[in-house]
């Protein structure tokens, strides 16, 4: 008997992370196959979840969203990059005044944490750069205040990405942009950034449902993000070209952002299932 592909191994895992953008949906309408991947894992006693970058949602929001486009998701299933930096907080800098340059997902996050939040240049003792379209010179003012002038405050970001992937090859500047803005201003570098890849949010992932990284796998569409989070977190990878990744891209990639599985579309997975159903029943 060969060995077995890794498309084929890939149906042995028990926990499938997904990203969101440019994986399961693109703009307002599910990829091709995302929901018959879905419904498939969960048909065969998987355990499903779902982490976003994304920090202009709350959990409660892509759990709607999902539902919308068919996929019925508990929230508890959801986790984003705002988990994660209200986790960093509270370990490294409890009690400490944040000023938060992002949308109201993550003023919501802080304030439910009991964050103590500031605009007050002289008050604020961390900066959080993150993904938002209510971006304004004020904001930047605040921040190059609390980070050049008074010199009391540290720079962190919520997310690396530079862009957020619409439909049509489109995007939108994400937190990166922000983050280079500040630095370009105050030169401070930021000295951490949550979600993906950081290995914190797998951390959290794995505290809250148990899952074993060596029967892990993460499915995404950024090798930067969501293929180095697998190398970071130890548990394997499945790229899908229908986001940000094109083949040239792939082909130049680092080791360390070089993915397991390459699929042009997600359902492609649906095969090494449908391969394990036939083999059961011979």
């Amino acid at each position: 008997m060969t060995e077995p592909t890794p498309i084929d191994a890939i149906a042995e895992f028990d926990a499938y992370l997904f990203d969101l953008d440019g994986t399961i949906y693109l703009g307002e309408g599910l990829l091709p196959g995302a929901q018959r991947l879905v419904e498939t894992l969960r048909a065969h006693g998987k355990r499903v979840l779902f982490c976003s970058n994304n920090p202009t949602k709350s959990p409660q929001d892509y759990a709607d969203r999902l539902a919308r486009l068919g996929l019925p998701t508990p929230v508890e299933d959801v986790y984003t990059s705002l988990v994660a930096t209200v986790h960093w907080i509270e370990r490294e800098m409890p009690g400490k005044v944040v000023f938060p340059i992002g949308e109201q997902p993550l003023v919501d996050a802080l304030a439910a944490a009991g964050i103590p939040m500031s605009d007050d240049a002289e008050r604020i003792d961390l900066v959080i750069s993150s993904y938002d379209r209510t971006f304004e010179y004020r904001k930047l003012q605040i921040a190059f205040d609390a980070l050049w002038f008074h010199k009391r405050a540290r720079l962190v970001t919520t997310n690396p990405d530079r862009f957020c992937p619409f439909p049509g090859g489109r995007g939108e500047p994400d937190a990166a942009c922000i983050t280079a803005a500040i630095t370009a201003g105050t030169q401070v570098e930021c000295e951490a950034v949550f979600g993906k890849p950081s290995k914190d949010l797998f951390d959290i992932i794995q505290r809250d449902t148990g899952i074993d990284p060596a029967r892990t796998v993460m499915v995404g569409d950024r090798l930067s993000t969501d293929m180095l989070f697998a190398r970071n977190s130890g548990i394997a990878s499945a790229l899908v070209m229908t986001g940000e990744t094109d083949e040239a891209m792939l082909a130049a990639a680092p080791d360390e952002h070089r993915p397991d599985i390459v699929l042009g579309q997600i359902d492609h997975l649906v095969d090494a299932f449908v391969d394990a159903d036939r083999e059961a029943r011979a």
